[in-house]
């Protein structure tokens, strides 16, 4: 995999977001909503995720 890859992230709730647009983590873990199967991207979401204020 590219060393240079950036992963986006407009959530600014989570403590990884980094200027509104990116994610400081090295990588992430992307899970499946539970019961949902909609092939929409509702589908997914981001377990990596920590809220900023905890």
């Amino acid at each position: 995999m590219d060393g240079n890859q950036k992963i986006g992230c407009k959530v600014c709730s989570c403590k990884h977001n980094c200027d509104g647009e990116f994610c400081d983590l090295d990588k992430i873990c992307v899970c499946p909503v539970e019961g949902c199967h909609c092939e929409e991207p509702e589908e997914s979401m981001c377990s990596s995720y920590e809220n900023v204020n905890k």
